[in-house]
């Protein structure tokens, strides 16, 4: 029979336990005078924040308002809350005199939260996790329920609402998760003394600002277990350092390959280790890869614009690449923002009649705005004011800034499951390469990003034929006539894939659309040896993302043996393998550069 008692008990408070929880209180002190003295120095320096700069009290005062103006939908959502708890009282009430009951509210599939063994097998702990599970899913419909709300409005009630729920899970309190309370008392609370000294340390990390720890970035270091393809910078400018990876085959295609990654994070999420390495992958496949390496801005760059990143990113590469090879025509890849910019420069070279790229590859890429996902919450008019008088006194969005909005997409995942690691077990956070490279984070210059987000987000400017202007003439997608392959990734919280399916209605040129399983990063790092996820393919486009998916073919493992058979007919025929520095541009330095490895707190 399951033991229905809570793990420890009063015999385990040792004099050692009661020393621990007075240390406990002595750094609580000092946490909260290193939180107001950070503040009360922000403040003396002008850069204080606005109480709201998301702007979320409006919305739920218009929530509110509309919620009070229904009182019988109201009565009836309480009315059906007080239902489930009724259940739940039974169910636990037969469970606590020996006899099955099925569980009212169960935890929906992939929700991690409740691994442990205790929300199951212990009374009161799932009598916990099905309460909480009843409360925050009456919370979520309530916020979906309630009408006369405009769409943004809306789409920030139920992200913060969901925000708030995730915020208050029993697994996110020492005294509501079981196995916290068992390491509490098997430790005599040193892992609470433990999580006290890694919450001081991420203040420290972050000059008062939590800035958590997602795994031991000790344990990587750039050029020696990460970005370890071989290569040679062999061009530079501003914004940009150009990659020359070196060959693994004797032969490679005529066409070189150019990667454009995007500048909101760093390119060596292509190149992690060996045997996740799109770059290495593509290289083997007898590519010769460039790769853009962006620069990681300060103030000098505040006045970089979008089209500054057009004109000496992709643009720039172009040239230096026939410099490096000869070759007058490459074929290109876009990732995320990346890939946004890689339209942006179609559009004005198909204006110029500039045919030099023979195929563009888009990975997770928007460019129609208008369902851009949950980000949307965080872009309105009165959020991007704020942005910009923040960056108007620096130069720049900081780095963590943008690191945390992507964080709170997948909050669960990306900070309450390191709070509890970290804080409550005190434990160190596991090596993780792909967590080290999401907390190697970059600043965007304020022009560039002002700009971004007004005419893309806010505005969406680019799906608009002529909307905007760029090296001096309009920007039409849909003259785009260059070959395309579509990559989106099926859960995506940053492009979602309906949204980025916009581009087979757009583009001129033949489109091939695919649809890979997983998330934003996972579905695109997806190593044909790692045999994970799978991915779709359909030969038609038709008008509907719906209609395409119900029409598509699943097949198992990854997407890149798909692209390679697609990009080979772009690609050219074989020549003699290239050495970096052979051509006109002679290396600067190794792969992967300078420019990657400044950090954004510098």
């Amino acid at each position: 029979m399951a033991d229905h008692r809570s793990p420890g008990g009063p015999e385990k408070m040792t004099p050692e336990f009661t020393e621990a929880i007075a240390e406990i209180a002595e750094k609580s002190q000092r946490i909260m005078r290193e939180f107001l003295d950070h503040h009360s120095r922000n403040g003396a320096n002008g850069l204080a924040t606005p109480f709201d700069p998301l702007n979320v009290t409006q919305a739920f005062f218009d929530f509110g308002a509309q919620m009070l103006a229904d009182p019988v939908r109201l009565a009836h959502a309480h009315m059906g809350l007080w239902q489930g708890y009724f259940e739940l009282w039974q169910s636990t009430a037969r469970r606590m005199m020996g006899d099955a009951a099925e569980p009212i509210a169960a935890p929906e599939p992939g929700d991690r939260r409740f691994r442990d063994a205790a929300w199951q097998e212990n009374i009161i702990f799932d009598f916990i996790k099905q309460s909480y599970l009843l409360s925050s899913r009456w919370l979520m419909r309530l916020a979906n329920d309630v009408d006369g709300l405009d769409e943004q409005t809306a789409r920030k009630v139920d992200f913060f609402t969901r925000q708030f729920a995730d915020a208050l899970a029993p697994t996110n309190f020492a005294l509501t998760n079981p196995e916290v309370l068992r390491t509490t008392i098997d430790t005599h609370g040193r892992n609470l003394l433990d999580g006290l000294r890694n919450l001081l340390a991420d203040l420290d990390r972050g000059k008062g600002r939590l800035e958590i720890r997602m795994t031991d970035e000790t344990a990587f270091k750039l050029g020696e277990n990460v970005a370890v393809t071989p290569g040679k910078v062999v061009y530079q400018n501003d914004l940009i350092q150009l990659i020359q990876y070196a060959p693994a085959t004797d032969t490679v295609h005529r066409s070189p390959l150019l990667i454009i990654p995007p500048w909101i994070n760093k390119y060596y999420v292509l190149d992690l280790r060996p045997d996740n390495s799109f770059v290495r992958y593509a290289v083997e496949q007898g590519h010769t890869v460039f790769m853009v390496s962006w620069v990681n801005p300060g103030e000098e760059l505040r006045d970089k614009t979008f089209e500054d990143y057009l004109n000496e990113g992709p643009l720039a590469a172009l040239d230096a690449i026939e410099k490096a090879t000869g070759e007058h025509e490459v074929n290109a890849i876009g990732y995320c923002l990346g890939g946004t910019l890689l339209a942006a420069t179609l559009a004005v070279m198909a204006a110029r009649k500039d045919d030099r790229i023979k195929s563009a590859t888009y990975f997770a890429s928007l460019i129609d705005f208008r369902d851009a996902g949950e980000l949307l919450v965080f872009v309105d008019e009165a959020q991007v004011k704020n942005l910009e008088q923040r960056m108007s006194k620096k130069g720049y969005l900081e780095g963590a800034d943008m690191a945390t909005t992507f964080n709170m997409l997948r909050a669960n995942d990306l900070i309450w499951s390191f709070v509890i690691n970290n804080y409550l077990l005190g434990k160190d956070p596991f090596p993780f390469d792909l967590l080290y490279w999401n907390s190697d984070s970059t600043r965007m210059p304020a022009a560039m990003h002002s700009f971004y987000l007004r005419k893309m987000y806010i505005e969406n400017k680019l799906i608009e034929p002529g909307g905007l202007t760029l090296g001096g003439v309009p920007v039409d997608l849909t003259k785009i006539k260059t070959p395309s392959y579509v990559l989106s990734t099926k859960e995506d919280h940053i492009a979602p894939w309906r949204a980025t399916y916009a581009a087979t209605r757009t583009y001129s040129g033949k489109v091939r659309c695919v649809l890979s399983a997983s998330g934003h990063i996972a579905g695109v790092i997806n190593p044909p040896s790692a045999q994970k996820y799978g991915y779709w393919t359909n030969e038609k486009n038709p008008a509907d993302s719906e209609d395409w998916f119900k029409g598509a073919t699943q097949y198992p493992g990854s997407w890149w043996t798909d692209w390679v058979e697609w990009v080979a007919e772009y690609a050219g025929e074989m020549v003699p393998a290239r050495v970096p520095g052979d051509g006109k541009l002679k290396p600067i330095e190794d792969a992967p550069g300078s420019y990657v490895r400044v950090k954004a707190k510098e």
